[in-house]
């Protein structure tokens, strides 16, 4: 059945998974453009935490309707995230456009997706293997690079940020990083990756390893390695890469220096234009210190999503 205007809760399907979700539809005249949201890593729910609620309701007062939805395994959504890979997780994205583009107030050339850090990865994807090219694809906070490299830059961080830690703790915890990586690569059981952490890891430092479990482990191996670089190349759509300048998660510089890279190559859709909007002072999800969303971000993504339809 068809949705119109106001919001609700929906269900669709992507093979014998059920994805529930919130669909809002702005109460404007005629067929609304549309974005499916897509969040971060881990048990994501269609909130994305407390992120989503005011880019969706910032998205809806500019006239763009908003499909967002739980994580498979999260919320009202059935199936298992950790025994997925992102492929899974990008036909669940590319069902949620198929979703929202059957709506009849929707105009479905007009749908596009927003993807949070490991969403922005699973919405490239999506994107690019798509039949029916979307209208747009937005990245917020997404790393160029593979996890491996990214998570060597944020454990770096967060290790700066804890008391008492000294340099050779930091390159002792990279090495330990880096034989993981390793191990990940040559299909190493979980019983062999806690004997390299409890024989390597540094004295006071549990937390790098405290909630892993096996299953974790698998997820961990099956995504440690993917390049988003290949799905940008392959995009038929404009792709808007948005990152905040303090970013302790993803190195931004690199990132914007990955994808321009990508945007140069001679054998992109003349369609796949990039821009990039790296907002100071913001952190991972664009929120300055005080908790609010970086001047200038939230009219950016409507307005560059409008000018694209």
């Amino acid at each position: 059945m068809g949705v119109g205007t106001g919001t609700c809760e929906v269900t669709f399907h992507h093979g014998d998974v059920r994805l529930a979700g919130t669909l809002s539809v702005p109460d404007h005249p005629g067929r609304r453009p549309g974005v499916v949201m897509i969040g971060g890593s881990g048990p994501a729910d269609r909130h994305n935490d407390v992120l989503f609620p005011p880019i969706r309701q910032h998205l809806l007062e500019a006239g763009i309707a908003v499909l967002s939805y739980d994580k498979r395994g999260v919320g009202a959504s059935s199936g298992d995230w950790i025994a997925s890979s992102l492929d899974d997780l990008a036909a669940d994205a590319d069902a949620a456009v198929r979703f929202l583009r059957a709506q009849p107030a929707i105009e479905g050339r007009a749908v596009g997706i927003v993807g949070h850090s490991e969403g922005g990865w699973v919405g490239l994807r999506a994107a690019a293997a798509l039949v029916t090219d979307v209208a747009f694809v937005v990245t917020s906070g997404c790393p160029g690079m593979s996890p491996a490299v990214q998570d060597r830059y944020a454990l770096v961080n967060l290790l700066r940020q804890v008391g008492q830690v000294v340099e050779a703790d930091i390159d002792r915890v990279l090495a330990l990083h880096d034989r993981l990586v390793a191990a990940g690569r040559r299909g190493a059981s979980f019983a062999e990756a806690t004997r390299i952490v409890r024989t390597e890891m540094p004295a006071g430092l549990p937390a790098y390893w405290h909630d892993v479990d096996e299953r974790l482990w698998e997820f961990m191996k099956r995504k440690q390695d993917h390049d988003p670089v290949p799905d940008q190349v392959r995009l038929r759509c404009p792709h808007l890469a948005t990152f905040g300048g303090a970013d302790q998660i993803v190195p931004v510089a690199e990132s914007v220096h990955l994808f321009g890279g990508a945007a140069c190559r001679t054998d992109r859709d003349p369609r796949a234009t990039l821009t990039v909007q790296v907002f100071p002072g913001a952190d991972h999800r664009l929120l300055r210190a005080d908790g609010t969303f970086a001047d200038g971000y939230l009219d950016t993504l409507a307005g560059w999503i409008l000018a694209r339809i």
